[in-house]
């Protein structure tokens, strides 16, 4: 079966390669397409079989034709036809912080430099001294964005970008005057993965928020202007930073939160009413509407506001239209950590701090995992009789091992994917009660990840077996796009932060599920089970 993710990403590389040969307009309608693929719940070769590929929005007939060419044989003639005319290096040159298409087409025609490597030997060389529009002060940035795109990576898993935002904004809250601040981009969608971070803030003394952004340890400073800064991490990682005005913090957080295909949807219902939204301001006319917080964006398009986390053009305008978008997982709305394996090392004044830091969490029932058959005995003992949270033990074995024999029951199961493809049938193992799969060891960013993840979720429908959602999609739990179609063919899911009590990881988790568009009622665990 040929992946969704690998469709999609033929798309993207078709794209990009029209980019590089000057094409205006073609680029954009095949990544539309490629986003349209990547967020299907049901498997492309479904939807022509059904021969409904011109409902996926983006599709029409030349691209129609291209997804059955490599849906039949798993490539498409025309990338091929791309490939063979432009180096991959032209390709990985357009990538670059700072270049783009036409400035890669430029080294690429007027210099004959095909890679990042050439055009660095090229600048040493001195070829960019006096090309037109190539000043100093620009060949110094590229040479900059060269050095980061060698080591950084392309993208990075949303828990650890999440460290990283969490420590910046402590920071900027602490060391600058910021009255307001927030991220954006694909972190506040939750996307399972996040290129860049991009932060927003209002205060009235920008330089001084930009001097304390530019102080961060271990940042390289990209660029820097009168609002707006850019740096690099120490690892790699991008990060913008704008100081807005109150008044435009809502448009700007609209705005640069995205996705872009979202956006376009709100700014055509704009055009519609006679207004034009940007990243500052509604306008119609010379006025300017209020546009300090997003509902206002949202109210002035006749819509109400839209969680962030859904918002990937995936149905959610049709359901703002109509009155019907779902009221989405809280954190508030977990009552249960069923998924927090114990040390060897834990005694009872440990056990008993846990117990502790769950019930301030809000949990009336947390589940612990032990490593070994002697310590489930222990952990038995200890948890006998306490409440406010209860206690249950659980075991955790890799799907199909043979489970221990056990005095006493345990009161869950965690059945480990460990990067398993699932079974060929929904009845090939009797799945005990109170088991659900996680820990699925498939990587989000690669064909084969997302097409695991797929196919689990497929089992488990058949086989009604819930699955696990976790601050760290793919390697742990479900990716949104698997969760959505889990739910929506009336499967259930356990939403696991691995820990008890830390806000960062429950948020990750229940951003994953919210991603997902999964409401209270599909999630086990809102509910305090297993057991009351």
């Amino acid at each position: 079966m040929k992946s969704n993710a690998a469709a999609a990403a033929a798309f993207h590389e078709i794209a990009d390669l029209l980019d590089v040969l000057g094409e205006k307009f073609k680029p954009e309608a095949y990544r539309r397409a490629a986003r349209s693929i990547e967020s299907l719940t049901e498997d492309l070769g479904a939807v022509a079989a059904r021969d409904q590929l011109r409902e996926i929005p983006g599709v029409g007939q030349a691209i129609e034709e291209k997804i059955r060419e490599f849906l039949r044989d798993g490539t498409i003639p025309y990338l091929e036809k791309l490939r063979a005319e432009i180096p991959a290096g032209v390709v990985a040159m357009m990538r670059v912080e700072g270049l783009g298409p036409k400035t890669a087409r430029k080294f690429w025609t007027d210099l004959g430099v095909e890679s990042p490597n050439a055009l660095l030997e090229a600048i040493d060389a001195g070829r960019l001294a006096g090309v037109k529009g190539f000043g100093p002060v620009k060949i110094a940035k590229i040479r900059t964005a060269l050095g980061a795109a060698a080591s950084s990576q392309s993208r990075r898993p949303l828990l650890q970008a999440a460290l990283v935002a969490e420590q910046i904004v402590a920071t900027l809250k602490e060391r600058s005057p910021v009255t307001q601040i927030e991220i954006a981009g694909s972190f506040r969608r939750r996307r399972e993965t996040v290129g860049d971070l991009d932060i927003l803030v209002t205060s009235s003394e920008p330089e001084k928020v930009l001097d304390a952004f530019a102080a961060l340890e271990g940042a390289t400073i990209v660029l820097r202007g009168p609002t707006k800064e850019t740096i690099r991490t120490r690892d790699g990682l991008q990060v913008d930073l704008r100081v807005l005005a109150p008044e435009s913090f809502g448009a700007a957080l609209q705005y640069f939160t995205g996705s872009k295909d979202h956006n376009v949807a709100t700014r055509s219902l704009a055009r519609d009413r006679g207004l034009k939204i940007n990243e500052y301001f509604v306008v119609r006319g010379e006025e300017r509407l209020p546009s300090s917080t997003e509902a206002e964006i949202y109210r002035s398009i006749g819509l109400p506001w839209i969680p962030p986390e859904i918002r990937e053009a995936r149905g959610e305008i049709e359901a703002a239209r109509a009155g019907t978008l779902p009221v989405l997982l809280e954190p508030g709305d977990l009552v249960a950590e069923l998924h927090l394996h114990v040390r060897p090392s834990d005694g009872a004044a440990e056990l008993a701090a846990l117990a502790r830091s769950a019930g301030d969490a809000g949990l009336r029932t947390l589940g612990l995992i032990p490593g070994s058959h002697e310590e489930f005995d222990r952990l038995v003992a200890w948890a006998h009789g306490r409440s406010s949270p209860s206690i249950r033990v659980g075991w955790e074995r890799p799907y199909g091992a043979e489970l221990p024999k056990f005095s006493t029951a345990p009161a869950f199961h965690v059945l480990s994917a460990n990067g398993l493809e699932p079974p060929a049938q929904a009845d090939s193992e009797p799945l005990d009660p109170g088991s659900w799969v996680g820990h699925f060891g498939s990587d989000p960013d690669t064909p084969a990840g997302p097409e695991r993840l797929a196919a689990w979720s497929r089992w488990a429908v058949a086989a009604k077996c819930p699955l696990e959602l976790t601050p760290s999609p793919g390697y742990d739990g479900l990716d949104a796009v698997s969760a959505r179609r889990l739910v929506e063919g009336g499967g259930a899911v356990v939403v696991s932060e691995l820990g008890v009590g830390p806000e960062r990881p429950r948020a990750l988790a229940v951003g994953t599920a919210r991603r997902a568009w999964i409401t209270r009622s599909s999630v086990l665990n809102a509910a305090a089970w297993p057991g009351p």
